[in-house]
């Protein structure tokens, strides 16, 4: 014969003595329900704040204030720092991009002599002076060679029409198919 199992709500949890017991009774639609509280001795082990040992903190580089001035913390004050680009080096740098780069091979057995790193230009040169020369020098652009354009992760979709579904040929179907 099975024996019906179930769980004591007495055995773990709180329940009500005295008048407040009575009130429960008449009052709740199912007296053998549990309260819900439980025991704080049997539902947690150990329990919580039992231990005698007492929690420090690790120390760490933040936690030493000789090494963590306010400055580097303060994040609200951290501005982006400006770069300022004079036309004349803008130009230099311009100048200098344009040009093939060569570099000697190194001799064997002797010191590497610098005769292959670019020397540094003599005198400035203004920017549109710059850009003159650079697209007299070469064309930057042409019909086999075009810009670089931005990538597109999807290509672009150009509707087309498939057959039609299957249907009955004197029935009114509206539908367009396209792939």
């Amino acid at each position: 014969m099975a024996t019906r199992k179930f769980a004591d709500q007495t055995k773990y949890h709180l329940s009500p003595k005295g008048f407040w017991k009575k009130f429960r009774d008449a009052v709740v639609v199912n007296p053998e329900i549990s309260s819900g509280l439980p025991l704080p001795g049997v539902f947690r082990y150990p329990p919580p704040a039992s231990r005698p040992e007492r929690y420090s903190t690790p120390a760490t580089k933040a936690s030493d204030p000789a090494q963590n001035p306010y400055w580097k913390r303060d994040v609200r004050r951290a501005y982006p720092q400006l770069s300022v680009v004079t036309q004349t080096e803008l130009s230099s740098l311009l100048i200098q991009h344009s040009q093939a780069q060569s570099v000697a091979a190194p001799a064997e057995g002797q010191e590497a002599d610098k005769s292959g790193v670019p020397a540094a230009a003599e005198e400035p040169m203004d920017l549109t002076q710059a850009i003159a020369t650079i697209a007299s020098a070469k064309k930057a652009f042409s019909e086999s060679k075009l810009p670089p354009s931005l990538p597109t992760p999807n290509k672009r979709w150009t509707p087309e029409r498939t057959p039609d579904a299957p249907h009955d040929p004197t029935a009114y179907f509206p539908m367009l198919l396209y792939k």
